[in-house]
């Protein structure tokens, strides 16, 4: 089969379109066969060796797909041949045929397309877990969303709306404010002068929760804006500059600085990982939430999406098919 292959770690240019061994369907393991793959920040960062888990070389990344079963493991008991699903796993994604554990595959709907699929699958799954588990976000509350046209961004936006929050998204230029906007922001702002922005917009009560996945003077910014009480999620470092957190600022706001690491949380809450893609995926069908689908590209040019995508130029998701 066809793959895009990580050599050895290095920049994204040196990604190859290539032969790969197929996956073989042993145990609780589920082949599937490809047809929708999803494009995420964190692909880039492992291909770099940038990211928290650096897997031996040579290998494949990707980490979202859906798609039709095409082999079993003897194992297996809830998936047959045939069956149209959805798969989370670390790595294997980029592929004509991808493999994943049984317990990390989900039954699709004939009413969600695969497009929609991949972007519930990490970019809505993290900003769900996000909000719900570690922000906590209640209705009435304010909720600023950095990179609000990203795809997690976007999905903290709609989720935030359907979580009852007044939510403002932030956002670098007009084009992706208007994203921000069409993806239901109450209020969309630049990033310039962003402190006195927010202040004006919060009425100087500050942000109860702050969906952070840029980082760098951004952060700088919320954590001079955050209320009384409220909850800073760290969800990434687009921006390329992790910051430093002027802890007396908590103290006298008596804010948290809250990590949110999804990929971790489907495996050590898998119960609730569980819980949350039901609710996602019920809010997908009644039409609270909806992805925001740049374009479907082919599997070849993973290369250059990823260069995109790690450069913030993309808005919304992005799908590879083979």
């Amino acid at each position: 089969m066809k793959a895009i292959v990580a050599n050895d770690f290095g920049p994204l240019d040196q990604l190859v379109y290539a032969d790969w061994p197929e996956p073989k369907a042993e145990g609780h393991t589920v082949v599937i066969d490809a047809e929708q793959i999803g494009v995420n920040f964190p692909d880039g960062l492992l291909v770099q060796g940038l990211y928290q888990m650096k897997p031996p070389v040579p290998f494949v990344p990707g980490m979202e797909v859906a798609g039709r079963v095409s082999a079993v493991g003897e194992k297996v008991t809830r998936y047959k041949v045939g069956d149209r699903v959805g798969a989370v796993s670390s790595l294997g994604a980029y592929a004509e045929k991808v493999a994943a554990p049984e317990s990390a595959v989900m039954p699709l709907p004939d009413g969600i397309s695969g497009e929609d699929a991949c972007a519930m699958m990490c970019g809505y799954g993290t900003s769900h877990y996000a909000l719900k588990q570690r922000g906590q976000l209640k209705a009435g509350e304010t909720l600023c969303v950095l990179g609000a046209s990203g795809a997690t961004g976007v999905a903290a936006v709609q989720i935030g709306k359907a979580m009852g929050a007044k939510v403002i998204g932030v956002a670098s230029t007009e084009d992706k404010r208007r994203v921000a906007k069409d993806a239901g922001a109450d209020i969309v702002l630049g990033y310039d002068n962003l402190k006195d922005e927010l202040k004006a917009a919060t009425g100087g009560a500050g942000v109860d929760v702050a969906f952070d996945p840029v980082g760098g003077e951004a952060f700088d910014a919320l954590s001079r804006s955050m209320g009384w009480g409220g909850r800073l999620l760290v969800v990434g470092f687009a921006s390329g500059t992790i910051p430093k957190l002027p802890v007396n600022l908590t103290l006298v706001k008596s804010y948290s600085v809250v990590g949110v690491f999804w990929g971790a949380f489907t495996q050590k809450e898998p119960a609730a990982y569980a819980d949350n893609m039901k609710e996602l995926l019920g809010w997908l069908m009644s039409g609270k939430v909806k992805p925001v689908i740049e374009g479907v590209y082919p599997l070849s040019d993973a290369a250059t999406v990823l260069t995109r995508v790690l450069g913030r130029g993309s808005t919304g998701k992005i799908i590879l098919k083979p």
